[in-house]
């Protein structure tokens, strides 16, 4: 395909691996028949992916309890009372708190990639969270014996390590999940706490080389969680300039649930650096109706008006299912959805001649 496609990363769960994981968690399953049913979830969502045509695949997160907590699940020195999300529909999601250090991650995104590789020989790429949105873990009030500076001086070795791991796991791809981006701007207009975002993120990705950096991506998006959306009434244009001082070789930009996309292709191409892949959302995981391969095809040619074709690639808005909870869409419509982002994407490469 001329038109590089990828997908953002979650694919909703089984139903039985959501119960599965309710079980263990409540000590009413064994660990190895928890994992059993964990491993058919990843090898049915492989297969499934494969059926699409996506050239290049994910393990869809199964085992992931989120996007964002994977690293820290089961640390003893969380508390659940940290910072808490709201979404558009009146639904929350809480992250946990920090009490002690030194802090370190508890699993690294490379064990998700290992165990998908044994299902697929196609490209796999590997979603990892941002730094910046592990440092809302420490408090407001600062622990004792261990003062934030030390805190985010580990959080950044942690989060070059998971990178780290996964390019040397022999990912294709390593996305930032970077969701907290419009978030910042809606909890912060003046932008600061976006800009220590982007800088704490910066500090991660200064430490990779430039060829390295190619293969290391960003994605934002309004969050998408139950249908809903946390920031989607900030306007883009107060996020986008500052995401492009992100020194990421690939974006991963949501873009078809956006109500004036003309104007947001026209930000993007004027932040944009040369060199960096622009991934244009086409699809919409929250919009239940599953869009046809000509509306791909248009939106596809919508951004290649703007965006030089050698830089453009196609992507999902957002993952299906962030957190492992999530049932709002079904695994049929989401494979649907990415079935059609692959042909239109195809069909418009055509259109275009590449």
């Amino acid at each position: 395909m001329a038109i590089a496609t990828e997908p953002i990363g979650s694919i909703p769960r089984p139903p039985q691996l959501i119960e599965a994981m309710r079980e263990l968690a409540a000590r009413r399953l064994e660990p190895a028949a928890a994992a059993a049913i964990a491993d058919a979830a990843v090898r049915d969502t492989i297969a499934r992916f494969e059926a699409t045509g996506s050239p290049v695949l994910t393990d869809g997160e199964q085992t992931k309890p989120s996007f964002a907590t994977y690293p820290i699940d089961g640390l003893e020195t969380l508390l659940p009372d940290g910072v808490t999300i709201p979404f558009a529909d009146g639904h929350t999601r809480q992250l946990p708190r920090l009490t002690t250090g030194p802090f370190s991650y508890r699993t690294r995104a490379a064990t998700y990639l290992q165990a998908a590789r044994r299902y697929t020989a196609l490209p796999l790429k590997q979603a990892v969270i941002s730094a910046s949105a592990l440092s809302l873990l420490y408090p407001a009030e600062e622990i004792g014996g261990y003062p934030r500076e030390e805190f985010l001086h580990d959080l950044v070795n942690e989060a070059e390590a998971d990178i780290r791991g996964c390019l040397a796991a022999g990912a294709c791809a390593v996305q930032i999940d970077f969701t907290e981006a419009r978030l910042a701007v809606k909890l912060d207009p003046t932008r600061g706490l976006l800009r220590q975002f982007v800088d704490l993120n910066n500090q991660v990705l200064g430490r990779f080389s430039g060829e390295e950096r190619r293969r290391i991506g960003v994605h934002t998006c309004p969050g998408g969680d139950q249908d809903s959306t946390h920031s989607a009434d900030v306007d883009y244009a107060e996020l986008l300039p500052d995401l492009f001082a992100l020194d990421a070789g690939r974006f991963y930009l949501q873009l078809a649930s956006e109500p004036d996309r003309p104007r947001v292709l026209a930000i993007i191409r004027r932040h944009m650096r040369p060199g960096q892949l622009i991934f244009v959302g086409v699809t919409d995981p929250i919009d239940p109706r599953v869009e046809t391969p000509e509306e791909v095809r248009d939106r596809v040619l919508e951004a290649a008006a703007v965006i030089p074709v050698e830089c453009l690639g196609t992507t999902d808005d957002c993952g299906f299912s962030p957190f492992g909870d999530d049932l709002s869409t079904s695994r049929d419509t989401a494979f649907a959805k990415i079935r059609v982002r692959v042909a239109g994407s195809e069909l418009a490469a055509r259109a275009l001649g590449v």
